[in-house]
């Protein structure tokens, strides 16, 4: 009878750990995925931050200055001619 009592415990022992670490294998998945999103959305905001820096060193271009006169104020460069056409 003893041993019989044993065995049971042993078993039931062995079902709760069973449930348990398959459990945790699902939790370990979930955080893996989790963390590879994480990953993924870090390296988009690593590019977002190069392209942003690039715009800003850009920016404070001559060039830049000049494209925003010209786009915005509707100014020129004094060597240049602007030639427009007639409104026959």
């Amino acid at each position: 009878m003893a041993i019989i009592a044993v065995t049971s415990v042993v078993l039931i022992f062995a079902l709760v750990l069973g449930t348990r670490i398959i459990s945790l294998k699902a939790k370990e998945r979930q955080y893996i995925e989790k963390e590879q999103a994480i990953l993924a959305r870090v390296a988009e905001e690593e590019e977002r931050a190069k392209t942003l820096e690039e715009y800003r060193v850009y920016v404070q271009t001559k060039q830049y200055v000049e494209q925003v006169a010209k786009d915005r104020l509707g100014l020129v460069n004094p060597d240049e001619i602007l030639l427009k056409p007639n409104a026959d």
